[in-house]
């Protein structure tokens, strides 16, 4: 081999602009501005300050969950559940602290032990779904998607027994503010969803769990004959899912004002897909709470001008169904991009 030779193998090898931009994880950020740069140009309504704020909103309580789900999909599994754990946290919380008899009406801290309801439900739904996946080796699939039908079905039966109504009404004013109140103009969720993230982003980023949830994700054998406690990274992650599905359960119910068993029943399309769409991979082992947030904010952006545009519901569904199946595609494109080199 010449000097010359040598020289150009040395340098490194430059991608062509579609695979740079593939690659990026700023992809979905671009979409999401050409996106909305052009529906802008269909139904300018899109761009006023009543609907940004109205996008904002919305993003908030599915960015929790989806950052929940982000834990799960880093270590290649997949949390099905989070629909059914929303719906069941709303309808304990909200017969918690109801003014209809509510089992803490009265009791001075009706609201603290309605969100340690929604938290302990959200717990205790995750640390079954670890369990069962980590200690009997049960695909993660197949659990979350059982615990999901079970708990869909446990919440419209709680709610029958709780009230004659199809939800449990009559919640504290200060407790709606969480989902509803604004500061300076914006979502008080705004503060809450930062906070989730920030710990989030800092978990993955800054810890030796974090390290060990990539690890476990790109190759649990190796992670384990290098001392990675595998079965419980794993179990944690579950853990955060339904502590995290449990927070936007908060802010649902804050914002519907109520209780009710339905709740999140149709956003499941919803958290799996913002996570693709932001580029955290099916196949485990990468993902940042920055591309879960791109995820979120294009699905929202999505959804706000096609409801703009006064689309149907089935017209809707399809749509959003064939973008992530597109995303689904592009994160297959990208990992055979990196395997390959």
């Amino acid at each position: 081999m010449t000097a010359a030779d040598a020289t150009i193998a040395s340098r490194p090898r430059v991608l062509p602009a579609w695979k740079r931009l593939l690659l990026s994880e700023y992809l979905v950020l671009v979409l999401t501005i050409f996106y909305f740069v052009v529906m802008w140009t269909i139904v300018p309504e899109i761009a006023a300050a009543d609907t940004l704020l109205d996008i904002l909103s919305a993003m908030m309580p599915l960015l929790v969950v989806a950052i929940g789900q982000t834990f799960v999909l880093i270590v290649a599994g997949i949390d099905l559940s989070a629909p059914s754990i929303i719906a069941m946290a709303s309808v304990v919380g909200a017969s918690v602290m109801t003014g209809d008899a509510g089992y803490a009406n009265g009791s001075g801290v009706e609201i603290l032990a309605g969100i340690v309801a929604f938290l302990a439900v959200g717990s205790v739904i995750g640390v079954f779904n670890g369990l069962c996946t980590t200690r009997f080796n049960m695909p993660s699939f197949i659990v979350t998607l059982t615990t999901m039908m079970f708990f869909s079905g446990a919440a419209i039966w709680y709610t029958t027994v709780h009230t004659d109504a199809s939800s449990i009404g009559n919640l504290p004013r200060t407790f709606i503010e969480i989902g509803q109140g604004r500061i300076a103009g914006l979502p008080f969720s705004l503060g809450v969803v930062l906070v989730v993230a920030g710990i989030a982003h800092f978990i993955l980023s800054r810890t030796v769990y974090g390290r060990w949830l990539y690890a476990v994700g790109l190759n649990p054998k190796a992670a384990a004959v290098s001392g990675v406690p595998v079965r419980n990274v794993i179990f944690w992650a579950f853990v955060i899912s339904g502590v995290c599905a449990a927070i936007s359960s908060i802010l649902y119910t804050g914002r519907l004002e109520t209780g009710t068993p339905v709740l999140g029943q149709r956003i499941l399309l919803d958290v799996v897909g913002a996570a693709v769409i932001g580029g955290v991979s099916l196949f485990g082992g990468k993902g940042k709470i920055l591309w879960t947030i791109f995820g979120v904010l294009f699905l929202t952006v999505i959804d706000k001008s096609l409801q703009l545009m006064g689309l149907p519901i089935a017209s809707v569904f399809a749509i959003k169904g064939s973008i992530i199946l597109a995303a689904a595609i592009i994160d297959a494109t990208r990992h055979r991009l990196l395997v390959r080199g």
